[in-house]
């Protein structure tokens, strides 16, 4: 298969991935809507950031290491949990910033801390992790890749339709090209959208709240289990 064929299946790999609902594209989302679009491409590049991170930690054989201690991995799936909950608060408070100002008043927006937020949020998402502990270290050895399959909801559908070789620069590249393009075109819709329909922005603020509280207990929830678990 061609270099060129397979940097483009490594783009739609990385849209696949970083596109679906999550606690990463609700901060994104969040931070697009309060504080524009320069802030919500900051929020994408800290969850992306987080991604070259473990991309080298995976590459030197770290990652692999986690996946031998459970407790190590149900201490990190508690953390996240912990923050997705306090960065749910702050975007509950932060929703009322969304609201367009009456004549002669001044938006009320604090600064934004997005990449800082989203970098320390990917670094303890128990689903990220996840996925460079298998997916992620399946890129780099050599082998093959059935790109679509792995999309949700229509993932069983198209298996076998995109069948890429492992092991490739290019692949990396594409992958990488993918989810910079995501956060980059992500934040810049939402902007767009808010900016023709008043009630977006409230909208998107306690929706990102509300993800971001779901999957905050649910991860609570999977690290008392698995505590609990290694405790007996």
């Amino acid at each position: 298969m061609s270099t060129l064929v397979t940097l483009g299946a490594g783009v739609v790999f990385g849209l696949a991935l970083a596109a679906p609902p999550g606690p990463m594209n609700a901060v994104i989302a969040e931070e697009s809507v309060l504080r524009g679009r320069v802030a919500g491409v900051r929020a994408g590049l800290g969850a992306a950031t987080a991604d070259a991170i473990f991309f080298v930690l995976a590459y030197v054989g770290v990652v692999a290491v986690v996946e031998s201690f459970p407790l190590v991995q149900g201490l990190m799936v508690a953390v996240g949990g912990v923050l997705m909950l306090y960065f749910a608060v702050g975007a509950a408070q932060g929703a009322r910033e969304s609201f367009r100002p009456t004549e002669g008043e001044e938006p009320i927006v604090a600064e934004g801390k997005g990449f800082r937020k989203a970098l320390v949020l990917a670094l303890t998402n128990p689903y990220q992790v996840l996925f460079w502990l298998t997916i992620g270290v399946g890129l780099l050895r050599p082998g093959e890749l059935d790109v679509l399959s792995r999309l949700p909801v229509v993932g069983a559908d198209l298996a076998g339709t995109l069948v890429v070789a492992t092991g490739s620069p290019a692949l990396i590249v594409g992958f990488f090209l993918g989810v910079l393009l995501w956060v980059t075109g992500f934040p810049t819709g939402l902007v767009a959208a808010e900016r023709r329909i008043e009630a977006f922005a409230p909208v998107v603020a306690v929706g990102s709240a509300v993800v971001l509280a779901g999957f905050g207990v649910y991860f609570l929830y999977d690290a008392a289990t698995t505590l609990s678990a290694l405790a007996v």
